[in-house]
C-alpha cells in the first residue's frame, strides 16, 4: 500500500484488491461506520466524524452499487493489456489476475541531448528525432503483434510511462481496437524493463482511494 498527498487536500492511497475489505474495516474503526454512495468513479464512504474515502474503480472492473459488490468485483481476476512506453523502450504484456501471461520488452538507443551549438546541435537533434521515431515505430509493431490479436478479450488496456509516447503509439490506425479499450489511468513507471512490467500489473489492479480527514488535515 502506498500513499501520496492529493491536490486540493487529503491523500491518495493505493490498496491491493485483496486488502480492500480490511482497509474499509480499519477506516470504520477509526472514523465510525460509514454510509456508502455510488458515484461515477466508484463508491464514496462518508464517516460520522466527517472523514470520507473515495474508492475509485480500477481498470476493467464493472461498476458496483454497494460495498460488498465492489470488494468482490475488484478481487475477481480480469484480463488486462499493458503498454509501457518511454523514449527508447517499450514493454507490452497481458496479465490475467496478478500474473503475466504474455510479455515482451524492446529497447532501442536514442541519443541524449547535446550541449553543442550551431549546425552540430541541429544535426544531433535530427538524429535524435529519427531515433525516437524509429523506437516508437518498433513499439507500434510490438503492440500490433502481441496485444492487437487479444484486444477483444481484454477487460481494459492500461498504459504507463510517457503520455506523449503512449499517445503516439495508440494513434496508429491499426491499433484502434486497443485505443478503444484504453483506461484513463496512466502508470508512473521508469524506463520499461521486464521487472517494471511485472510491477505494473499490481499498479494496474490497485484500488485508488482518496481519503479526506478534516481533523488530520487541520493538524497538518
Amino acid at each position: 500500500m502506498t500513499s501520496r498527498p492529493a491536490s486540493g487536500g487529503g491523500r491518495w492511497i493505493e490498496v491491493d484488491p485483496t486488502r480492500v475489505a480490511r482497509w474499509v474495516g480499519n477506516f470504520a474503526d477509526r472514523h465510525g461506520p460509514p454510509t456508502t454512495t455510488p458515484h461515477a468513479y466508484g463508491l464514496l464512504l462518508a464517516a460520522p466524524d466527517g472523514a470520507t474515502a473515495e474508492l475509485h474503480t480500477p481498470p476493467g472492473v464493472p461498476a458496483a452499487a454497494d460495498l460488498a459488490g465492489f470488494v468482490a468485483a475488484v478481487d475477481a481476476p480480469r484480463r488486462l493489456g499493458l503498454l509501457l512506453a518511454r523514449k527508447g523502450a517499450v514493454a507490452v504484456g497481458i496479465a490475467v489476475g496478478d500474473e503475466l501471461e504474455v510479455s515482451k520488452v524492446d529497447t532501442r538507443y536514442v541519443q541524449g541531448r547535446t550541449a553543442a551549438g550551431g549546425w552540430s546541435q541541429q544535426r544531433f537533434a535530427r538524429r535524435r528525432d529519427n531515433q525516437a521515431k524509429a523506437a516508437l515505430g518498433d513499439a507500434v509493431e510490438l503492440a500490433a503483434r502481441l496485444l492487437l490479436p487479444a484486444a477483444a478479450t481484454l477487460d481494459a488496456l492500461v498504459c504507463g510511462g510517457d503520455r506523449r509516447a503512449v499517445d503516439t503509439v495508440l494513434a496508429e490506425r491499426r491499433l484502434a481496437p486497443l485505443a478503444a479499450r484504453r483506461h484513463e489511468r496512466l502508470l508512473d513507471v521508469p524506463e520499461p524493463r521486464h521487472a517494471v512490467l511485472v510491477g505494473a500489473v499490481a499498479a494496474a489492479r490497485a484500488v485508488h482511494v482518496l481519503v479526506r480527514d478534516p481533523e488530520r488535515d487541520a493538524a497538518c
